[in-house]
């Protein structure tokens, strides 16, 4: 790509998006949300459906949600589960090594050695504290939708984190609030014809935290894409 034809603040944005879980407490508007989603909101969508619904919750509301799930969490989980299918089921390779080696990445550099179950279940809860995030966002998308307005989905997420870079906060989307739609629904009065997709902590990343350097490998563009045509 010539020189001139690079954006560097979209490669800035995309370079230095990572998934945090260590956040400061300091204070984001809702101003500054509002911004970040509108911007979002630009992302592309099958005859622009646009399938996104957010909530947003923070201070007492933040507080309110992150104690119940904590407390259903570590417990007995056996009436909770997420909706949808999310990873392959069984695992087969080459995706079971590379969430082995995302995961054990990630403890090893918490210190958490295999089979200290305690400490891991200590880490998964920091999920549900938005790892300390003061924002948490809510992404639901109607049931009646279909797989093409689940890729739409993953453009608008995707665009949020990337947009959240452009004033300086950082993101970690999670998955995990989806095994806790029972709770998490009515508490953010999302009705019964949504379905959770993901919740997301918001906020500026604690720059001293060790957990924020990981960075799990990513593959070369040679090994998942093919080229012809090209001189």
């Amino acid at each position: 790509m010539p020189a001139d034809d690079r954006t560097p603040g979209v490669i800035d944005a995309i370079r230095t998006r990572s998934s945090k879980r260590a956040f400061l407490p300091t204070p984001v508007s809702r101003e500054q949300v509002e911004a970040i989603l509108q911007l979002a909101g630009l992302a592309p969508s099958g005859s622009n459906i646009q399938p996104w619904q957010v909530y947003v919750v923070s201070g007492t509301a933040r507080d309110r949600l992150c104690d119940e799930v904590i407390q259903s969490a570590s417990g007995d989980r056996s009436g909770h589960g997420r909706e949808y299918d999310y990873y392959p089921n069984p695992w087969r390779e080459p995706y079971l090594g590379r969430r082995r080696a995302c995961g054990w990445g990630l403890y090893s550099l918490l210190g958490i050695v295999k089979g200290d179950r305690e400490a891991g279940l200590r880490q998964e809860l920091r999920n549900f504290t938005f790892f300390d995030a003061p924002v948490g966002l809510f992404f639901y998308i109607d049931r009646d939708l279909k797989q093409g307005s689940w890729l739409d989905y993953g453009m608008f997420i995707q665009t949020v984190m990337l947009a959240a870079r452009g004033f300086g906060l950082h993101t970690c989307p999670q998955a995990a609030w989806a095994d806790f739609h029972s709770i998490v629904t009515p508490l953010v009065g999302a009705p019964a014809e949504q379905m959770l997709v993901c919740g997301m902590a918001l906020g500026y990343a604690d720059p001293d935290a060790p957990v924020n350097a990981f960075r799990p490998e990513r593959l070369p563009v040679t090994d998942f894409s093919r080229f012809q045509g090209f001189d």
